[in-house]
């Protein structure tokens, strides 16, 4: 409870800002190069690649090889063990 004594007392915090939102957040460029996106389809997979991406740095992991790995072993992995696609239990 102690933790969120700030938001409790100064309303103006913001008690929802998470690591994980504050990493996803849009930087200046990326936030221009978002204009961009070319559809409303494009944002949604401009999304989960932005979401895939901070996720695995999130959990130190290189995003690329992670990725790169991944994406290479969907199309023969089973779906019951899609959480060993997850980058933290990746061992690339």
């Amino acid at each position: 409870m102690e933790r969120l004594r700030p938001h409790l007392d100064h309303g103006i915090r913001n008690s929802t800002t998470t690591l994980p939102n504050a990493a996803c957040a849009p930087s200046p460029s990326r936030r221009r190069n978002d204009l961009f996106v070319g559809s409303e389809a494009g944002g949604k997979a401009a999304a989960i690649a932005y979401t895939l991406i901070e996720t695995a740095k999130l959990n130190a992991v290189d995003p690329h090889p992670w990725l790169a790995d991944t994406l290479a072993r969907i199309p023969d992995h089973k779906i019951s063990k899609v959480d060993d696609l997850l980058p933290w239990r990746w061992n690339g």
